[in-house]
């Protein structure tokens, strides 16, 4: 038997991290395009997963909304006795950078860029 998933896509949210005597481990979301179909919208799955141990430091660590990320794991169906409902989500084995980190700046990063590049500082501004 094998169950092995791989899925590529974006977070929507920061990493819920939580950690205790026993265990570490982080839940995230993915957002998944499908394949592109001519003719037809794009549709997108938002996949939830788990990583667990120091696959769970990793991913609190370096990843945040909107970063592309990789997983690896397995697909498991967990059942809500209770309610009747199944839960579906991945076990994460490993997770990878996806993409190239975005550029984070603002406008005050701007400039403050800007004012260097002109020989400028706070103290002597033309206005």
């Amino acid at each position: 038997m094998l169950n092995h998933i791989v899925l590529m896509g974006r977070l929507t949210a920061d990493p819920e991290y939580k950690q205790t005597d026993t265990y570490k481990l982080c839940r995230i979301k993915v957002a998944c395009d499908r394949d592109y179909q001519r003719g037809k919208e794009r549709e997108t799955d938002f996949v939830d997963c788990t990583a667990f141990g120091s696959t769970a430091d990793f991913v609190q660590k370096f990843f945040s909304k909107g970063d592309m990320i990789v997983v690896t794991g397995r697909l498991q169906i967990d059942t809500n006795k209770e309610t009747k409902r199944n839960y579906t989500s991945v076990k994460v084995d490993t997770a990878y950078f996806g993409g190239t980190k975005k550029e984070k700046t603002n406008e005050s990063e701007g400039q403050t860029r800007f004012q260097e590049l002109n020989g400028q500082s706070e103290g002597n501004l033309p206005f």
